[in-house]
């Protein structure tokens, strides 16, 4: 099956709190331009509360305006301030509040750190680390800024740094789940899947809800071969989390390689349900829609994949099928075409190649594209 084992592992708590104020989950959007507080009082209980991202931008911007504050008010101010922006994903403002944090206390570790955070999701993964590498000779005992370097070499592709930083995380906060799901997907990285097997049930065993290490011991159990507990798996990290497109996916895959085709309609189109660009998902319910006979839906499919990840050889080769399908032989070729470009070597689009070229009446070319496809085997 095409694609279908590729692995999409599911990171912990991507935005891991560490500023003291910074409320744990990760909230999509804030109204920066939103309410404003009444009195310096008001604005206090705002900046340095439990308020959501909008309220406390407003309370610090209030602070922030007072001419009388001290440096260390300030530094307070536009720490909560740059986390407010860090969870509203406004990465520039967030940037720019942690900076001035440590321009007035340079010894703040919190303000390193969080910048660092903003730097890796901002895809500044050397400048990320090295603001956590001072982080953390400022506050050795950070168990969060461990696990955000970590993050961050996981990111850089050096999973034997990550699991070094997780592995510190865990020693001094050694009963959070998300710490070992995510030194699993690093053990994985590393192909010592034995131990992610580990990490992701010590992960669900310190924390049953967490559906992260459900999806990613799905994949463990996936690549073993044993798909009902993968399955069992995928369905539960899905009930914990009903947004989870990564999991629709791949549960969708499990029930396409089943010939499961209208309960992996369903996963794909969940996943694209909840996320509209994944590209992934919309070639593979093209597939799924070719195989149930709706050539015309499945080909809008390719097209919007194709859309979100231009030039992807095998959404290419399912767009051939759905014109193959739809009688456009000469289009079907050019598709195959292109996706053999890219890939000389994808095996459905040699075959489908040569399949609408004996359509076509073109025998010796046909038999040419089969012969190479089967070639490896022997057959001719």
């Amino acid at each position: 099956m095409r694609r279908s084992w590729k692995r999409l592992l599911v990171r912990g708590r991507l935005a891991a709190a560490v500023l003291i104020w910074l409320a744990p989950g990760l909230a999509a959007t804030a109204a920066l331009a939103g309410p404003q507080p009444s009195s310096e009082a008001a604005a206090q209980a705002w900046c340095f509360g439990n308020k959501d991202p909008a309220q406390r931008i407003g309370g610090c911007s209030f602070l922030l305006a007072l001419r009388k504050l001290r440096e260390k008010q300030r530094a307070g101010a536009s720490l909560n301030r740059g986390g407010a922006f860090l969870e509203s994903n406004d990465l520039d403002r967030a940037i720019a509040d942690f900076t001035d944090v440590i321009k007035y206390e340079p010894m703040r570790a919190k303000g390193l750190a969080n910048r660092g955070e903003a730097y890796r999701r901002k895809g500044d993964v050397a400048a990320a680390i090295a603001d956590l590498d001072r982080a953390i000779a400022l506050d050795p005992r950070d168990a969060i800024a461990y696990y955000n370097r970590g993050i961050a070499h996981s990111d850089r592709g050096e999973p034997d740094l990550a699991i070094a930083d997780y592995n510190e995380a865990i020693r001094f906060s050694p009963k959070d789940a998300w710490y070992y799901n995510n030194r699993g997907n690093s053990y994985i990285d590393a192909k010592q899947p034995d131990r992610a097997m580990a990490d992701y049930d010590t992960s669900l065993r310190l924390d049953p809800r967490y559906a992260p290490a459900y999806g990613n011991r799905a994949r463990l159990f996936r690549d073993r071969g044993d798909i009902d507990r993968a399955l069992a798996d995928l369905d539960q990290s899905l009930r914990l989390d009903p947004a989870g497109y990564r999991d629709y996916y791949a549960r969708g895959n499990l029930h396409l390689g089943r010939q499961d085709y209208p309960r992996a309609f369903d996963d794909f189109s969940n996943a694209i349900k909840f996320n509209a660009k994944y590209a992934a998902a919309l070639n593979a319910r093209c597939l799924t829609r070719v195989i149930l006979g709706q050539a015309q839906q499945a080909l809008a499919d390719c097209e919007q994949s194709l859309q979100w990840k231009p030039d992807d050889p095998y959404t290419l080769d399912s767009r051939g099928i759905c014109r193959m399908k739809l009688g456009e032989l000469d289009a079907a070729i050019a598709d195959f075409d292109a996706a053999l470009k890219i890939n000389p070597k994808l095996p459905s689009s040699l075959y489908g190649r040569g399949v609408a070229r004996r359509k076509k009446g073109d025998a010796d070319a046909a038999q040419a594209d089969i012969a190479r496809e089967f070639a490896p085997y022997g057959v001719e």
